[in-house]
Order: C-alpha cells, then sequence, then structure tokens
C-alpha cells in the first residue's frame, strides 16, 4: 500500500520511543461495504482511537506507528465502545500484522504475524460462535435456546486452550489466561443485555453464568487498565450478578450505591462514579451523587475526568434559558420555542424509527387528554432524517397524534445542545421557558403528570 498512518508518539517520553522498531500492519476489508478502519489502544479499560484508515485500491487499509506500551490493542470499523466488528490483538516493538477483516471476523495472512497473533487467532476462532451469536446480533439471529450450549462448549476448553499456547513471551503468557476468562465473559455478558426475540428467565441461565464471580473481576483496577474493554466487561459482570441476586433495578443514586457495594476496588468505585455522572442529564441529578460520592474519586486521572465533568455540566442546569429553537410543523410553518411561553411545555424527542419512542406513544396521548385545558403544551420533535419526512408525516396521520408535531431533519444543533444520545427524551420547561428538566420520567411513568402538575402551580 503507498500510504500508511505513521504514529510519532513521542510526546512527553523522550527520544528513547525512536529507538524503538514500529508496528506495522497491512490488511484487507474484504467486507461488502468500504467503511474506514480503525486503530485502537487500551486507556484505563476503555478503546481510545489513535489512527484510522480508508482503504484504497484492493480495499487496502495500513498503519505504522511506534507502539506506546507492549499489550492489547483492537482493530476494526466498529465504534469504540463495543467488541462488534472490532478484533483484537497484541503489539510489541517491531511486530508485524497481515490480516483480512471480514464480516465473520478476520483471517491472519503470510508467515510474519506475531506468535501472540496466531495465538489471539485461534482463540478467536474457537470463540467465533460465539462471538457472533452476542455481539454481532443485528446480523446473526439467536436466542438463549442455540447460545448457551455453544457458551458451555466453549467454556470447558478455555484451560486446555490457555494451557496448550504458550508463546514463550513471560509478560503475554501470563495475561493471556485472564484475557481469554475476561473475553468470554464480554460475549456471555453482551449476549444477555441485547435485544433477542427470546429471553432466559434466571433459572434457565446456563452453568457458566454462575461461575462469573464480580468479587474476582472486580479486585484489580490494574487489571481491569489493561485490557480491552475491561470496563465494559465488569459492567457486564456486575449486571449478571444483580440478576443472579434478584436484585431490582433501582435507578438513581440509590442504584449506584448498590453497585458500589458490588465492586471490591476502591480506584474502580471512583470510575463507576465518574460513568454515573458522565450520564446525568441534569445538573439537579448530577450534584446529588458528587456529592454523596466525591470521596470516590481518588487518582490526579480520575480527578480531571470529574472537574471536565462538572464544568460541561453546570453549562446547563435547572432554572436556565431553553434553547430558542425553529423548526417546520406538520403543515410547514415554523414553529420557535420563544412562541411558547406563558405554557409548561413537555418536549418529547423521538423518531419514527425508534421501538421504545413508539411504546410510549399510547402513555402519551392519555397524559395529553389528562392535561387538557391547562396550559401544559405537548411538543414532539422528530429526529429522522430528512429523506424520511414522509415517513413522519404519515405517522402523524396513522397514529393520529396530537399535540404540537416538528421536524428537526436529523439529531443536528437541537440534540447537541441538550447533550440527546438516545431517545426518546423528555424535557419540561416552565411558562418563562427555563428548564425544569432536561430528562424528565417517561408518561408511562406516573411521575410526570405529577412534576407537570407541580410547574403548573408554580405561577
Amino acid at each position: 500500500m503507498k500510504s500508511f498512518l505513521t504514529l510519532a508518539l513521542t510526546a512527553l517520553t523522550g527520544f528513547g520511543l525512536y529507538a524503538q522498531n514500529p508496528v506495522t500492519i497491512k490488511g484487507t476489508l474484504d467486507q461488502e461495504f468500504s467503511r474506514t478502519v480503525k486503530l485502537y489502544k487500551v486507556v484505563e479499560g476503555d478503546m481510545v482511537e489513535i489512527a484510522s484508515s480508508v482503504p484504497q485500491e484492493g480495499k487496502k487499509f495500513g498503519f505504522n506507528f511506534y507502539a506506546p506500551y507492549e499489550g492489547f490493542y483492537a482493530i476494526g470499523t466498529g465504534a469504540p465502545g463495543s467488541q462488534t466488528d472490532n478484533a483484537t490483538f497484541y503489539f510489541k516493538p517491531g511486530d508485524q500484522l497481515e490480516v483480512n477483516l471480514t464480516a465473520a471476523g478476520y483471517e491472519l495472512v503470510g508467515k510474519n504475524n506475531s506468535k501472540e497473533n496466531v495465538t489471539l487467532s485461534k482463540w478467536s476462532s474457537t470463540v467465533n460462535d460465539v462471538y457472533q451469536k452476542a455481539f454481532n446480533w443485528q446480523r446473526v439471529q439467536s436466542t438463549f435456546v442455540d447460545f448457551f450450549p455453544v457458551l458451555e462448549t466453549v467454556s470447558k476448553q478455555t484451560g486446555a486452550f490457555i494451557n496448550s499456547n504458550k508463546t514463550g513471551n513471560k509478560k503475554f503468557d501470563n495475561i493471556f489466561g485472564t484475557y481469554v476468562k475476561w473475553d468470554l465473559a464480554a460475549n456471555a455478558t453482551n449476549f444477555l443485555n441485547t435485544p433477542r426475540s427470546a429471553h432466559p428467565s434466571i433459572e434457565e441461565y446456563s452453568d457458566y453464568y454462575n461461575s462469573l464471580s464480580i468479587v474476582d473481576f472486580s479486585s484489580n483496577a490494574s487489571l481491569v487498565y489493561q485490557l480491552p474493554w475491561g470496563n465494559r466487561t465488569l459492567g457486564g459482570v456486575s449486571s449478571v450478578t444483580r440478576r443472579l441476586e434478584k436484585l431490582a433495578y433501582v435507578p438513581g443514586v440509590a442504584g449506584l450505591k448498590n453497585d458500589l457495594n458490588f465492586l471490591q476496588n476502591d480506584t474502580l468505585k471512583g470510575d463507576l462514579v465518574l460513568t454515573y455522572l458522565a450520564r446525568q442529564k441534569d445538573y439537579k441529578a448530577y450534584k446529588e451523587a458528587a456529592d454523596l460520592y466525591n470521596g470516590y474519586i481518588l487518582t490526579p486521572a480520575q480527578k480531571a475526568k470529574a472537574m471536565s465533568i462538572m464544568n460541561e455540566m453546570a453549562q446547563l442546569k435547572t432554572g436556565d434559558q431553553g434553547l430558542n429553537f425553529a423548526f417546520p410543523d406538520k403543515n410547514g410553518k415554523t414553529v420557535q420555542f420563544s412562541d411558547l411561553k406563558g405554557k409548561v411545555v413537555l418536549i418529547d424527542v423521538w423518531a419514527t424509527w425508534c421501538g421504545p419512542c413508539k411504546a410510549e406513544i399510547p402513555h402519551l396521548k392519555k397524559l395529553e387528554e389528562e392535561m387538557h385545558g391547562t396550559d401544559v403544551e405537548v411538543v414532539s420533535i422528530s429526529v429522522d432524517e430528512a429523506k424520511d419526512k414522509e415517513k413522519w408525516l404519515k405517522m402523524i396521520k396513522d397514529e393520529n397524534l396530537g399535540g404540537l408535531q416538528l421536524f428537526a431533519s436529523g439529531w443536528g444543533d437541537f440534540a447537541n445542545y441538550y447533550k440527546i444520545k438516545g431517545i426518546p427524551r423528555f424535557m419540561v420547561f416552565d411558562r418563562e421557558g427555563r428548564v425544569v428538566t432536561i430528562d424528565s420520567p417517561r408518561p408511562s411513568n406516573p411521575e410526570l403528570k405529577k412534576l407537570l402538575e407541580k410547574v403548573l402551580a408554580d405561577k
């Protein structure tokens, strides 16, 4: 390939890094659609992109970089938050990798691949059926009926597999068994946490799940930080543990307290608090949790992240003026947020393709009926793309949708301003257009009606 991406990762490390031999990666993207291939490194248990390569003629891609550490990396076309369409590799200075990325995984090519990556390739082949069912659930239809037997078979093979695949690299060999354990756990827990046509009861869980110990997985922050998707896997094991112990899901800071009790390591507890804080969309909810659990923020990195989250959250809080958006209604008339002054505004952010959004429609209609004759204005803002506007208009007619129906033509500035990354999202504003909450209960939750009545009462 004529063009390789070179990463000179030398900041703050002196000239010693230049004495290393670079890692060279050559690959082919053997998939139906050409997509950007990304190279990820592990940063405290999360995957962070360090380079990308756009496949050229013959779907060739490549990287040439100085490895900032010896250990696990990932390459693929998927997002950093999930193993879907991403593959794990191990690099040390001077390593070469030649790989063919396929829709079903990957294949090593040639004779210059390292022993470590040959071993990882063998494991990938062993676990591939489990992986496809667990992570490629949108392409591979599977339920627990066919998944659990395959999971049990692979689980019983892991001990012998680890013992028979030694590379001679003590550093890799010492962590490889742990990697296999965590990778299988990532697959097993992700399967339970993704949409399926049928879900098992707790009593139907296969034996493997009872072998997962949250104590083992949460005792060592250093280990979590070394492993690809370490934090995601830890979260998956925690959620399965909660189900096995038949603990009901508890929202808010009470639920955070329960989750913290699962973890053994204080640094990992701090990471969990930061994850919770970063997910908050309402300043009041953020501050409540921050005040209670700030003591778990221990490391310099955690303190820096906490400061960043606080600065971002402080930009939009209860009492702040809402964004003066302007969107067309179903008749093409532009409606601005300022036009609604004097009304208590309930905003519903949704899309025609969103199943959970559509599930709220009957509840929203009922709420509209109950609020009829009051100063509550229900405003539904569709984030469907412009090309799907006719679908939106058809659904308004077919479902006899009430309230004020507006079309945002995609996510855009409105979604960015309110940090909307998932829908449905419901928001409440007072008569002056000020934020009451940008993450209210859904119409299916009686608490939303109580909230609206409270705002109505505040003259």
